[in-house]
């Protein structure tokens, strides 16, 4: 353990703060170059001073299979761009020891590409918590397991609505950091209302031996994420914060004020979720 881990946040440490104030979790997700590297970074440091809890840095992918069309606008333009892995990493640690948990969501393939091993060595010098892999099982991730291991690096894997809970008990007993509860069995995106399936798939994550259970895939205001955050430990959001920098491209002030209310309006929502119970 290098001198760097003895204050790195970690995603439990992120959401046991959030426990004791008796709230869910906040956790945003942002592209990493979109706008540009610098523009992402002061993006993600607007939702970390207005409340999020954890930050999801976004690696621009060129098969993004499980992101919706805001999502793919602004990983696209990044990658255009010219943002690859190096930039991600740089964006971890320009963020990291500002009070929230980072890690990096990714497709499995950039971190193959890297190198399993030297992803996690090199995200946890950064001050990265851990890593997303929203395409890779915890059966084909090995070499993933051993490096995070390796480097104390949080691994994140995915269950949905459709897991029975033989494959629920074998992904929580992989997972560390948090399980991610996918709250449909589509892409990303902004809806009108949260799957009615997603409080039973939070429990039944639970009974498979989750510690923390945190809900992505539609969460887009505060009303939603009062609704989500009264039994989920965290609340994802990811197009709605992305939304409002499309809306203001060009405008680095307009949408920084937008992400401001965008992240208020969340936070407040996650605050006020467990009086609901």
């Amino acid at each position: 353990m290098t001198a760097l881990d003895t204050h790195r946040l970690r995603a439990a440490d992120a959401l046991d703060v959030a426990r004791a104030e008796n709230r869910a979790a906040l956790i945003g997700y942002l592209p990493v170059g979109y706008p540009d590297l610098a523009g992402s970074i002061e993006a993600a440091r607007v939702l970390i001073d207005h409340g999020a809890d954890m930050i999801e840095l976004g690696l621009p992918y060129s098969d993004p299979v499980m992101d919706g069309p805001v999502i793919q606008k602004a990983a696209s333009a990044a990658l255009r761009g010219g943002v690859r892995t190096r930039h991600v990493l740089e964006a971890v640690e320009a963020l990291s020891g500002r009070g929230a948990a980072i890690l990096v969501m990714s497709y499995w393939n950039p971190v193959l590409a890297y190198g399993p091993n030297a992803f996690a060595r090199d995200l946890a010098a950064a001050g990265g918590a851990g890593v997303i892999t929203p395409d890779l099982i915890p059966d084909e991730g090995a070499d993933w397991i051993a490096a995070s291991e390796e480097h104390g690096v949080d691994r994140v894997f995915l269950v949905a609505p459709s897991s029975p809970p033989d494959r629920l008990a074998h992904v929580v007993s992989h997972t560390r950091g948090f399980v991610y509860a996918a709250s449909t069995m589509g892409v990303t995106g902004t809806r009108a209302s949260v799957s009615a399936a997603t409080e039973g798939l939070v429990a039944r994550t639970r009974e498979a031996g989750a510690e923390n259970v945190c809900v992505g895939l539609g969460v887009s205001n505060g009303e939603q994420a009062s609704q989500v955050g009264a039994y989920a430990d965290g609340v994802i959001v990811g197009s709605a914060f992305v939304r409002a920098l499309l809306d203001h491209e060009g405008d680095a002030p307009a949408a920084r004020t937008a992400l401001a209310t965008v992240t208020d309006d969340l936070r407040a929502g996650v605050e006020r979720s467990r009086t609901r119970q």
